[in-house]
């Protein structure tokens, strides 16, 4: 069953107490520009996949359409690999939008209690979400919200942001501003990617009020505070390029 989402953040705020229950609840739905962040397609420069990780990849691919198959692969194939091509496994199938393929493999490391992955399924769970954001997979994006807290971990600021912006590439501020709020209220303290994704989302739909609170509470949260409000009222930021050596 999957909870609404008042239902997951009311029960995030039980398991994980507040340190302040000073919340904002004016808040109103509208459609959103921009979503989390730009998404490239392409490698991290620091990942290198071994011959191995691309034969489970491909053999994975070959066997989306049969759930025996795909479980046959992970069972034979993915469970010899080492643990970090395991990971660079999912990260491969992150960056080409396997979707389907992305959640058979996050499944198979939850399982798989041996190989120690406890320490690095927050970040996992994060990078899922944030998957389920760009297919607008909303609901499905909830469940594993709520299925993190089931688990007795606890949400950072990462999580919260990844769930923000899964609202965000609906055009749902409201939604937004209440994980936004439950996030304070689980004493996790936001960032600047936080009030950047917000505020902005605000400005393009004249939330003029919301974007004003915000900009004052940034100012508890983030370095150089009067420079962040500047750079992130700018509809056009600079971006930063790098020049790669080759």
């Amino acid at each position: 069953m999957i909870l609404r989402p008042s239902a997951w953040i009311f029960q995030t705020e039980l398991l994980f107490p507040p340190l302040n229950s000073t919340t904002n609840n004016r808040s109103k739905a509208t459609t959103v520009v921009c979503g989390l962040r730009s998404c490239k397609n392409k490698k991290p420069p620091s990942m290198v996949i071994s011959k191995e990780s691309v034969q489970v990849i491909h053999a994975l691919k070959l066997a989306k359409n049969s759930e025996e198959k795909l479980n046959q692969v992970l069972k034979s194939k993915l469970l010899r690999l080492l643990k970090p091509d395991v990971l660079i496994v999912l990260a491969e199938l992150h960056r080409q939008n396997q979707l389907h393929l992305s959640l058979k493999v996050l499944e198979f490391i939850i399982s798989d209690e041996e190989a120690g992955y406890d320490k690095l399924l927050l970040p996992l769970y994060s990078d899922t979400i944030l998957l389920l954001g760009k297919n607008k997979m909303i609901e499905k994006a909830e469940e594993m919200f709520y299925e993190v807290v089931e688990k007795g971990l606890k949400p950072d600021t990462r999580l919260f942001n990844e769930m923000i912006g899964v609202y965000l590439q609906v055009g749902n501020t409201e939604k937004a501003m209440e994980v936004y709020r439950s996030m304070k209220a689980s004493g996790c303290l936001p960032d600047a990617l936080t009030f950047t994704i917000l505020i902005r989302n605000l400005m393009n739909n004249g939330e003029n009020e919301l974007v004003e609170t915000l900009k004052k509470e940034s100012f508890d949260y983030v370095n150089k505070p009067d420079k962040f409000v500047q750079k992130v009222q700018l509809k056009h930021p600079k971006k930063r390029h790098i020049n790669l050596v080759i």
